[in-house]
């Protein structure tokens, strides 16, 4: 047959898609899927924390308004707004302190023999808790110069803090500090002093009220927390501190107690050193 003769074919080839569009359904359930995790790690979350942080939680979804307006108003139509405002139990705990201070505060003025010590006992709270501190001057205010031996007044003083701090059985930890004058004689140095009247405060405070068990810490640290930095040698460095730990509060530098099933240890106090005469210029 003639090649011209040939018939001639035409094929038409249809071009095939991917199946078509799936309308997005396996976004909906990968959404489903990532919201199941989260909400999962949530409760996973929830169940670790204390009973403050679950009482928080629980009072948010009771009433989500309390935390806008700061008090109770209800969600509902026609509530009476009765939800009660959520207090944590360390905000409390803080309240219980201020009170406290206030307290204080107002018996030590209402003393004259406290009149020297004015502007020179500090009364504080804050997130760690009651912090009461004694400030000393040029002439040894609360203690003698040079050495750990208490004033007659700062005896009464302290009997007074004993009586107030422990009836609240909170923790107390005492802590001593002196300025940068350095002691001549190296058997005897800041280290000691600021231990030893920081023991002498404790002997005091537990002679008078404050419980064997409340005092937790008694610590020297000699010149290297001064209260003024700037002026190491002013003569405020030199202090006592008294803290009434709060329930919930535990300072950035506490000693971190031991295990439960290890033996307890036994706090190490440094002994009663006798006074020695200081150098010259020392405070």
């Amino acid at each position: 047959m003639d090649d011209h003769q040939t018939p001639v074919r035409i094929v038409f080839k249809k071009k095939r898609g991917h199946g078509g569009h799936h309308g997005g359904a396996w976004k909906v359930a990968y959404a489903d899927f990532v919201t199941a995790m989260m909400a999962l790690f949530i409760v996973l979350w929830i169940v670790g924390q204390s009973s403050t942080v679950k009482q928080a939680i629980s009072s948010y979804f009771k009433d989500p308004g309390v935390f806008d307006s700061g008090r109770g108003g209800g969600v509902l139509p026609g509530s009476s707004g009765s939800a009660p405002t959520p207090t944590t139990a360390v905000s409390s705990e803080i309240e219980k302190l201020r009170t406290e201070a206030k307290k204080l505060e107002g018996v030590i003025k209402a003393n004259p023999e406290f009149d020297k010590f004015k502007d020179k006992i500090e009364i504080t709270v804050t997130k760690e808790g009651l912090r009461i501190e004694l400030l000393e001057n040029s002439d040894g205010l609360f203690f003698d110069v040079g050495s750990a031996r208490l004033k007659p007044e700062t005896i009464k003083l302290l009997k007074l803090v004993a009586v107030e701090v422990g009836h609240l059985k909170n923790k107390v930890m005492i802590e001593g500090y002196t300025d940068a004058r350095p002691y001549v004689n190296p058997d005897y140095t800041n280290w000691e002093l600021s231990s030893d009247r920081a023991n002498m405060a404790r002997r005091i405070l537990e002679q008078n009220g404050v419980g064997k068990d409340q005092v937790s810490q008694v610590r020297g640290f000699a010149d290297r927390n001064l209260k003024h930095p700037d002026k190491p040698l002013d003569y405020g460095n030199r202090r006592v501190s008294i803290l009434v730990a709060a329930a919930e509060a535990k300072p950035a530098d506490a000693i971190t107690p031991p295990a439960p099933d290890a033996a307890p240890k036994k706090e190490s106090v440094v002994p009663q050193t006798p006074s020695i005469t200081p150098s010259a210029g020392r405070k």
